[in-house]
């Protein structure tokens, strides 16, 4: 049910926009015919009304630069001072792990690879001497 909702609104918003847009265009359009039957003094004033606009405009422009700028600059703090502890952190849990299988290596298994070595040796030695029976493959 949302979702309609959701989706209506969305339509709604989309065509309200579509309108907008068809009338400035229409409106341009009345502009330019208006202005090409006019005289040069009423279109000096129209070009000094858009020169206006557009001084105004670049100021905007200028404005949303300087917002990009400063939120540039917190993206950069918040990867120093946050992502980089984070990173610094997991890289020190790899070395613990590293170091923890290491240990184990050595203190565990190794000595359990040399005791099953050694067991094995023991075994073949009697296999050769004929103390046991060396087991057939199936």
């Amino acid at each position: 049910m949302e979702s309609t909702q959701q989706d209506q609104k969305k339509k709604t918003i989309i065509i309200f926009l579509g309108i907008i847009v068809v009338l400035i265009l229409a409106g341009m359009v009345t502009g330019i015919i208006a202005l090409s039957r006019s005289e040069a003094q009423n279109i000096e004033k129209i070009r000094d009304i858009f020169i206006i606009v557009l001084a105004f405009e670049s100021l905007l422009i200028g404005g949303a630069l300087v917002i990009l700028i400063i939120q540039l600059a917190l993206l950069s703090n918040m990867i120093q001072h946050e992502v980089a502890p984070i990173l610094t952190s997991t890289k020190e849990t790899v070395q613990t792990v590293r170091g923890t299988s290491k240990f184990i290596s050595e203190k565990a298994v190794s000595p359990i690879v040399s005791i099953a070595g050694l067991f094995a040796g023991g075994r073949k030695l009697f296999e050769l001497i004929g103390i046991v029976r060396e087991k057939k493959k199936e």
